[in-house]
């Protein structure tokens, strides 16, 4: 076994290369001064917004040239903390920007609500001033929210419980991902620890037995702990439901989706759209149930394999080639800008010891769209993974080439799309050239698994928040009671006759980290749903279907999400999109009982 080298010892063409942001740290020490130096600043702003529109400007154009510095120094800081968590040097150095934009967000906190407060007469003449015009977005943005601003000193002490707010959710971290303790797990490899992230994995093991005794032991955990987290989690809702009525919205959820300009009919559509389609993925349980030669499905049955990992390697260029040739519709700009970057310095590949988990891009007005992987060459999901984070950056790249620093910083919304969209046409492609029906399977299974956790799941929770900030707006509490009740009426829902659920089983609602990000989950449902139908016109479109998508990506936050989509072709106001989501995913279950027949 290979083991995982310090960052000392990555070879330099395998690591980001981060000097388009700093050519190094004492170039980035330079700016956290020039930072600082600009805070004072900014007070002699304060008081002249309203006196003319070249007061106006001047004031924007001053806090760009801020807010630039403030982002390559951050993203800077946040990436060298990334690559190596154990690093002291790292840690500091993040401490002390954040010390520093802490400090900044302090100085600026006046200028939305002076902004707000000019005279709507007054500010339709700046806004008609030419001088104006590469803030109009910015600044119509901010005035949209001027029904739901209060007066200074009631904004200064909303802004100063800003830490305070963060308890529950802080609370609920460190409990169940550092105090609780939900022992090991007896393996051929030895006593394996039980924890929120292995807890996926045992799920996913072969093994039924195992997969019951974890399942039983954790939920255990939960058992023990389920009136504090119901608290946390009811004090969460009623913090979501005081800020909306301070800031006179309708609803808890109408403010959430107030600032991307979603109507709560799209949540809605969601949510009917996909209870109208449950009987399909009872089908598919009753298929997975035959599958896996059961009785009966139970609970911690749902994501166990159905066809075994095929054995296929990419290395990392491999892996690259594969991605490029799978995302040729989208144009020769696309995929060598895409290429470049990904064997270019965009890409910090392997695991080391100290860097973080998992994936992500990271997107700046300054620098490279980069990317944190840690990729493995018998993986084939890190392929995919490859892919779905080089859609978030050439999102990005497209997004800063088209757009100045004031909007070109797109929605989670749109964002969720860009990513996905890649992952449908690399399926495509590599089901196009399967070698055999054991890859087919695979590559259909995780389509079919996509769907089910990014559109099925997401709009359970989503349905479970709205229910549950709906009670208590309605007068009704939150106890570990209503909360298990109402969790386990959803459950019966979703998952259907087929699955056996357990008294445990709707422990699951009260250890779900999303949940204290009130009505965020619904953007993946939505995301996956737009990119289905989009990454469809495209692959059997015309060039205009093509020219529309890089529209899309190109709008960066010149728009609202639900109209950059429109722009695109797709309409997410109406829920054709999540119709036609479902139509594809009956036709992959088709498929798949087909395949799994045959094997």
């Amino acid at each position: 076994m290979n083991s995982i080298p310090e960052r000392k010892d990555v070879k330099k063409e395998d690591k980001w290369d981060l000097s388009k942001l700093y050519p190094g740290d004492k170039e980035w020490e330079e700016g956290l001064v020039q930072l600082n130096e600009y805070i004072p600043g900014i007070e002699k702003f304060r008081g002249t917004l309203g006196s003319s529109s070249a007061s106006l400007k001047a004031c924007l154009e001053y806090m760009n040239e801020i807010e630039l510095l403030d982002e390559r120094l951050g993203y800077y800081a946040h990436l060298r903390l990334n690559e190596d968590e154990g690093s002291g040097e790292n840690q500091e150095r993040f401490a002390r920007y954040m010390s520093i934009a802490t400090n900044l967000a302090a100085a600026t906190s006046w200028q939305t609500p002076e902004i707000q407060a000019i005279d709507s007469k007054k500010m339709e003449e700046f806004l008609a001033d030419e001088s104006l015009a590469e803030y109009r977005i910015t600044l119509n943005k901010i005035l949209r929210f001027k029904p739901h601003v209060l007066s200074e000193n009631e904004e200064k002490l909303l802004a100063m419980q800003a830490e305070a707010n963060q308890t529950a959710n802080k609370t609920f971290s460190a409990l169940t991902n550092v105090d609780m303790d939900f022992g090991t797990i007896k393996t051929k490899d030895g006593e394996v620890p039980l924890t929120q992230s292995t807890f996926a994995a045992f799920l996913i093991n072969p093994d039924r037995k195992l997969r019951e005794k974890a399942y039983f032991q954790f939920y255990k955990g939960f058992e023990t702990h389920k009136n504090t987290i119901a608290s946390l989690y009811a004090g969460s809702v009623h913090l979501d439901i005081y800020r909306s009525r301070v800031r006179n919205y309708e609803s808890s959820r109408a403010a959430a989706l107030f600032p991307d300009k979603v109507e709560e009919k799209v949540y809605d559509n969601l949510v009917d759209t996909i209870g109208k389609n449950l009987p399909a993925l009872h089908k598919y349980y009753k298929l997975r149930r035959a599958a896996l030669g059961l009785d009966k499905l139970a609970h911690y049955d749902v994501y166990a394999p159905l066809v075994s990992d095929v054995q296929v390697k990419h290395s990392y260029n491999e892996a690259v080639d594969v991605i490029i040739k799978a995302l040729a519709p989208l144009g020769e700009e696309y995929c060598t800008t895409l290429k470049g970057g990904l064997t270019g310095g965009w890409v910090d590949r392997y695991e080391n010891k100290g860097k973080r988990s998992g994936a992500f891009s990271a997107g700046s007005y300054v620098g490279d769209p980069y990317i944190l992987i840690n990729y493995k060459e018998d993986v084939l999901r890190d392929v995919f993974t490859l892919a779905h984070e080089g859609g978030h950056s050439m999102h990005s790249w497209y997004s800063v080439k088209n757009n100045p620093f004031q909007h070109y910083n797109y929605t989670i919304f749109e964002a969720e799309v860009a990513s996905t969209f890649n992952e449908q046409l690399l399926a495509k492609y590599l089901l196009e050239h399967a070698e055999d029906d054991s890859m087919r399977a695979y590559l259909i299974g995780k389509q079919v698994d996509d769907i089910i956790a990014t559109i099925f799941r997401q709009t359970m929770f989503a349905e479970f928040e709205h229910l549950a900030h709906r009670m208590v707006e309605e007068g009704q509490p939150l106890s570990v009671e209503s909360v298990r009740k109402l969790y386990r009426s959803l459950l019966e829902k979703y998952f259907g006759s087929e699955v056996e659920l357990f008294a445990e089983s709707d422990l699951e609602g009260l250890r779900i980290p999303h949940f204290y990000r009130a009505f965020y989950v619904y953007k993946y449902s939505t995301g996956l749903a737009a990119a289905i139908a989009l990454s469809t016109k495209v692959l059997n479109g015309d060039e205009q279907d093509r020219l529309d998508y890089l529209g899309f990506l190109k709008s960066g936050g010149s728009k609202y999400p639900l109209e950059s989509l429109a722009a695109a072709g797709v309409d997410m106001s109406t829920p054709e999109p999540v119709e036609a989501a479902m139509r594809r995913f009956a036709e992959l279950t088709s498929e798949l009982e087909k395949l799994l027949v045959k094997a």
